[in-house]
């Protein structure tokens, strides 16, 4: 069967000062580590050899309908604007609708370097493809919105860091779109109404088409990002890099970097190398997401007749974020422990629960998934505290009808545990992808037991704790 990709592009028909068209750097010995079949089969793309895979997203071949392009945008790193940015070492292949009639794009990362690239060489090296590629796929796997990973092929090039020569790899991956709060900066920043109105009317058309008027938009983003952070929390997963270039219009987890999931729960637990401050610390990231929604409305105020009037209702909207935050960490933490629809007064318990864990350095993601099977107070190092916990919480779920069904839907028994990426990487830089591929295999399944697999919930011991983990540059 030949190959092909079903292209039918959209964002490459708007005004050129949306982006720069150009292909992807032709790599030397491009070899295909992996292609997500499944998700392929969802866009409607072909199956091909290995080799021809490899030569298409290496970027070495451009498939007939791509339009590569480079998206252009602004945004707030670390709270201070960058008035342009953009896709430094991507590259827009091009768009699918897919098996649901969705509008997908197809985005080569670590193609090389762009008018945006800010002196980097565009490319990536092969440990934060690997990362990106099990990460998204488990997030996905755990129910969350998210972009996907189609492939990551090795480019048989070294790219240059601190470390040296490492080995080059380009990751392949599927979005709903990569419309970003910093697209719309972009063009707020410049006072260019025009291109702030296309960017709204293709935005509307593509993700909200019900949506009338800015200020709906802007409500919409708001819920759609409640509920996302809301989510990261209750699996205990912390961005890194919540920056307002990497906040999506969609409401997809996008640009996965220094992210991490938490073994000993502890609220301000940072791992990004970058964040020396903590701002994108576990428990900050309900306060960013609304100060990056302030920056998105802020962006579309000029798009409103009267800009006095659309301040005032759109600060309102801006401030009703934290409860609308509340309201869906509640629902989803209280699922967490066995109560379908959780009640202020059930918050009370489920932060009381945190406190404790915190306290006695409790495993996240085991202590939860322990109140399954009455392994959760071995979590705690002091296991009265669990104790005392444990009869407030019986008493609570025996009024519901079902909880065990609800937490084991809402308890992974497996994420993708730092240590264990930090294992896998190593071990693909010497050329074994044995642990890469278990890693893919056991968390398509993450709330299943897989008795086979229980080594994987395991935390790290001392020895092998990661305390940073680094942009994928």
């Amino acid at each position: 069967m030949t190959f092909a990709i079903p292209f039918q592009n959209s964002y490459a028909d708007l005004p050129a000062r949306f982006y720069t068209r150009q292909t992807a750097l032709p790599v030397r010995a491009p070899r295909l580590i992996r292609f997500n079949r499944d998700l392929a089969a969802e866009l409607g793309i072909a199956e091909a050899s290995d080799d021809t895979l490899a030569q298409i997203f290496s970027g070495n071949e451009v498939p007939e309908g791509a339009a590569p392009l480079a998206q252009v945008y602004a945004g707030h790193q670390f709270g201070g604007f960058s008035p342009q940015l953009g896709d430094g070492r991507a590259l827009l292949l091009g768009e699918v609708i897919d098996r649901n009639g969705q509008r997908r794009d197809i985005q080569l990362k670590g193609s090389g370097p762009t008018p945006y690239s800010r002196m980097g060489d565009g490319r990536a090296w092969l440990g934060p493809v690997l990362r990106e590629y099990v990460v998204s796929e488990a997030m996905h796997a755990l129910g969350l919105p998210t972009t996907r990973a189609l492939a990551a092929t090795l480019t048989g090039e070294p790219v240059y860091r601190e470390a040296g020569g490492l080995p080059g790899a380009v990751l392949t991956r599927v979005a709903a779109s990569h419309l970003r709060v910093g697209t719309f900066q972009f063009f707020a920043a410049r006072r260019d109404l025009e291109g702030l109105r296309t960017l709204y009317d293709y935005t509307v058309a593509r993700h909200y088409p019900h949506v009338e008027g800015p200020a709906h938009l802007l409500a919409e983003v708001i819920r759609a990002q409640a509920r996302l952070v809301a989510g990261w929390l209750s699996i205990g997963f912390i961005h890194g890099v919540m920056n307002t270039d990497n906040t999506s219009i969609s409401g997809e987890t996008i640009d996965y970097g220094p992210c991490a999931f938490l073994d000993v729960y502890h609220p301000q637990t940072v791992f990004s190398s970058i964040d020396a401050r903590g701002r994108y610390a576990y428990d900050n990231q309900a306060h960013v997401i609304v100060w990056n929604m302030a920056q998105l409305a802020t962006a579309l105020v000029p798009l409103m007749p009267d800009q006095d009037e659309a301040i005032e209702d759109f600060t309102a909207l801006v401030h009703a974020m934290p409860d609308q935050i509340e309201v869906e960490w509640r629902r989803a933490f209280g699922r967490k422990i066995g109560i379908a629809e959780a009640s202020a007064q059930d918050a009370a318990l489920i932060a009381d629960l945190l406190a404790r864990m915190a306290e006695g350095r409790a495993d996240f993601t085991n202590t939860f998934r322990g109140l399954l099977d009455g392994t959760a107070r071995d979590q705690f190092i002091d296991r009265a505290a669990f104790d005392t916990w444990e009869p407030l919480w019986r008493a609570r779920i025996a009024q519901e009808s079902d909880p065990e069904a609800v937490m084991r839907a809402a308890n992974p028994a497996f994420i993708p545990r730092n240590h264990r990426i930090e294992q896998m990487i190593e071990a693909a830089v010497a050329g074994d992808y044995a642990p890469f591929e278990r890693l893919l295999t056991v968390l398509a399944q993450p709330y299943a037991d897989q008795p086979e697999a229980d080594d994987l919930k395991r935390p790290p011991t001392p020895s092998e704790v990661v305390q940073n983990t680094f942009c994928g540059t």
